[in-house]
């Protein structure tokens, strides 16, 4: 079993990052919504407004897993929290124990940040991933939808008066 480092990811990890995206793309068979670039994330990583950050995972100087996590908040709590957008594991370095671990870490953080809770999205064909995470203690809330607008329904959302 190889060692790993998870680590806050630095400018200079956002090709290997934005190349794991496309990877976890690929996978879920989403490859075609990746429209973003390189140049997009370091802004939006590192850029004079933040709006993401992440987190990576390395072995050997190799980055071989990341996640990427926005701040959220709850009303009910009135406390802050994380959502993760994203994590992702290469396929050939899955089953070492580093998804558990980058979660691990996000639960530290967010209990460092005084977060009511971190949540994240799984697919309903992901089983796997599903038992995983319920494993973890995480519970799969069956009553709950995404509500997504984008590009022209968003647009046309901006213009109701």
């Amino acid at each position: 079993m190889n060692r790993f480092n998870i680590r806050q990811a630095e400018v200079d990890d956002v090709p290997q990052i934005f190349g794991l995206i496309k990877a976890l793309a690929e996978y879920e068979k989403l490859s075609h919504q990746v429209t973003g670039s390189t140049e997009q994330l370091r802004k939006h990583l590192f850029g004079k407004r933040i709006y993401a950050e992440a987190i990576i995972t390395e072995i050997e100087d190799t980055i071989v897993g990341f996640a990427l996590f926005v701040p959220n908040y709850s009303t009910f709590l009135t406390k802050p929290g994380l959502y993760l957008e994203d994590l992702f594991v290469l396929p050939e370095y899955r089953r070492q124990g580093i998804g558990k671990a980058m979660l691990s870490y996000l639960g530290r953080l967010a209990i460092e940040r005084e977060a009511g809770r971190l949540e994240w999205s799984v697919l309903d064909w992901n089983q796997s991933a599903i038992a995983f995470y319920q494993s973890l203690g995480a519970k799969v809330l069956p009553d709950w939808r995404i509500c997504r607008v984008t590009d022209e329904a968003l647009k046309a959302l901006a213009t109701i008066s």
